[in-house]
């Protein structure tokens, strides 16, 4: 029997996985809410590789209790199976003590219980090899007096509304940074280093003032589905570069400016992350030029399996009809930036939606990019078209490993208007063979929101689960809360189902948690809240971990549905939600108060998760490659090296 690579996918990470077990605090404070996982064998760095991020321990520490303050920290990619940690803490700039009474090999968490929070306190971790201490990380300050409160707070310029925030280490330091945009008239990009350390501001120029979501100018980012921005090291010196969609009239955060021979034409512009200035630019192809500028959607992703690629969904209309669709994959080797192919989709019937997705799905190493209704292979060439099967545009979909049973990884999709009544769907991502349907006896129906997550213990895998009809009003139906390896209901009375928006994992446990705002604006309320199986509820009654509104956030733009940014950026492997003050002067990161003795390395070195991190479009959760869930085995080593070197 000739096995495929799927087969020696699935095989490889059974075999590797190691099972859930539980491990005994071994020190004073240390978290054991979750059970640890001790992580699989190496299969990290060396030949074929590919280069990630050189990360710190992104050392967080929230006050978390009266009297108790919980110090996270990350468990990086290439971390050996047996390193421990020692926290230390210094005193309104006293020597640093050892807080713990033995090494922790548990969860990359500590509550510390014994601290005077009227002082100033620094946290660290000692990383602790073979009995060996090693060099201590980073310090993170808590300020005398510190509310408590589950959140980071990032000091900014006075500006303009701003949508979305991405993540990279733009200065080498290992922390990361933030990019963010401004949606004043012009538009403007705004560059921070962690601790709100202003660096730089770019002006979008006269082209970004027509700011329509549909048709908007040839230098607009960040409307409707679109952004043209995107955050990473691209040429894997060890500092991440900014790229951006560019057109006549832009200014670059150095104060040059770029041009172009008329108001149409667009570039792509690699941006130094530490200055702002060019360092490479590309003109956009020229292919759909006569039907006017195309808005862009960027990502990264290792197309060839090592080193990082842009990838580029840009679109625009023809008249007021059909749409051009073009995709571009590009190398920028830090002196130039080249396209490596161009796919263009004419007349052919293949769905797109409002998200990329930038996965290997195969498990050769290399990603794919996938839309709603297709997959493109990482050389530009079309894998397959879903449209055989019926599927047209919708406005969520999501590749995971959803359920863990069935080797490789599994795709979820809703549609909108469907004309043979399909709501969602669900199928095999490396070969779209399709594994279920679900369809209303409506024809047209609008599936105008789905989600996928593992909510409910009692089942395997993940759920899935929809809403019928209008997404911003009440009138929303729920369609159920299914199991999707089962494709059964998880819970019987289908009124009884989460809102499906964002994921989050926050609290402890490998179940996700949920991020939702009520749907209308003059009562926008956000917040973390936990789906509770034995005592399954409506969509906006949920039980509530955070409402952010308690600690001043607001969500994107004052008044979306959306957070600016959810992804696993700051402590252990646990998702921080950014949220900006309704004034746009400060970032608020709601970053987990909650102990686990769950072990983890940090998502954001999980290839899968990271390239989610630099997809924007409608905001979606980013997902692992493993099934991250309720009874989960340990992943394996990621296959990465570090980038660098520093300098």
């Amino acid at each position: 029997m000739t096995m495929t690579a799927r087969d020696r996918r699935g095989r490889t990470r059974r075999l590797k996985a190691l099972t859930l077990c539980v491990l005994t605090a071994l020190a004073l404070g240390a978290a054991a809410s979750a059970p640890a996982l001790a992580q699989a064998g190496a299969s990290g760095a060396g030949p074929g590789a590919r280069v990630m991020e050189r990360l710190d321990r992104g050392v967080v520490a929230v006050r978390s209790g009266e009297r108790e303050v919980l110090v996270s920290w990350r468990l990086l990619g290439l971390d050996p199976e047996r390193l421990g940690f020692d926290v230390e803490r210094s005193t309104d700039g006293g020597p640093y003590r050892r807080l713990n009474r033995g090494v922790l090999t548990g969860g990359t968490n500590y509550v510390d219980a014994t601290a005077d929070l009227s002082r100033t306190n620094r946290y660290r971790v000692r990383p602790v090899l073979d009995r060996r201490p090693q060099a201590p990380s980073r310090a993170f300050t808590l300020t005398a007096g510190h509310a408590v409160e589950p959140v980071v707070r990032v000091p900014l310029r006075p500006g303009g509304r701003i949508k979305f925030v991405w993540v990279g280490d733009l200065d080498g330091d290992g922390a990361y940074d933030y990019v963010l945009d401004r949606q004043t008239v012009p538009q403007k990009l705004e560059a921070y280093r962690g601790d709100g350390t202003f660096l730089w501001e770019m002006d979008l120029g006269p082209n970004s003032t027509n700011q329509n979501n549909i048709e908007g100018g040839s230098a607009t980012i960040d409307v409707g589905h679109n952004d043209g921005v995107t955050v990473h090291d691209l040429d894997s010196d060890g500092r991440a570069e900014v790229a951006v969609r560019v057109a006549d009239g832009v200014t670059f955060g150095d104060g040059s400016k770029h041009t172009e021979s008329d108001d149409v034409r667009q570039s792509i512009a690699i941006l130094d992350g530490r200055t702002g200035a060019p360092r490479a630019v590309a003109p956009v192809p020229d292919d759909y030029l006569a039907d006017g500028p195309m808005y862009a959607r960027f990502g990264v992703g290792h197309l060839d399996g090592r080193t990082p690629s842009l990838v580029a969904y840009m679109k625009n209309r023809i008249g007021s009809g059909d749409f051009n669709l073009m995709y571009t994959a590009w190398k920028f080797d830090g002196r130039s930036l080249t396209n490596q192919w161009k796919f263009l989709r004419g007349d052919q019937d293949l769905p797109d939606g409002h998200n990329t997705r930038i996965v290997d799905v195969d498990g050769d190493g290399k990603d794919e990019v996938g839309e709603i209704g297709f997959l493109l292979n990482g050389d530009g060439t079309l894998r397959y078209s879903l449209a055989p099967q019926g599927i047209i545009h919708g406005d969520r979909w999501f590749i995971a490993d959803i359920d863990p049973a069935r080797p490789g990884l599994e795709g979820y999709g809703i549609q909108q208007d469907h004309p043979g009544g399909l709501l969602d769907y669900y199928y095999d991502a490396a070969t779209g063979a399709m594994i279920w349907k679900h369809t209303t006896e409506a024809p047209g129906a609008d599936a105008g929101r789905g989600m996928v997550a593992d909510l409910d213990p009692r089942f395997p895998g993940m759920e899935t689960w929809s809403i019928n009809g209008e997404v911003n009003y009440e009138q929303g139906r729920p369609n159920g809360l299914y199991n999707a390896a089962a494709n059964r209901l998880a819970e019987p009375d289908t009124t009884r189902q989460p809102w499906p928006h964002m994921g989050v994992w926050w609290d402890g446990d490998p179940l996700r948690e949920l991020f939702n705002a009520d749907p209308f604006p003059d009562r926008r309320d956000a917040r973390i809240e936990k789906w509770d199986p034995a005592a399954p509820a409506e969509p906006w009654a949920l039980p509530r971990v955070v409402t952010t509104s308690q600690y001043g956030a607001v969500t994107a733009l004052g008044n979306s549905v959306y957070p600016h940014l959810v992804g696993d950026i700051l402590g252990d492997w646990r998702e921080e939600v950014v949220l900006t003050g309704a004034g746009f002067d400060e970032l608020i990161i709601f970053t987990t108060d909650r102990p686990t003795g769950t072990r983890l390395y940090t998502l954001a070195h999980n290839p899968a998760y990271r390239n989610g991190l630099t997809l924007k479009g409608y905001l979606q959760s980013s997902n692992v490659d493993y099934f991250l869930g309720h009874g989960m085995t340990a992943p394996p080593q990621p296959r990465i090296r570090y980038a660098g070197p520093r300098g």
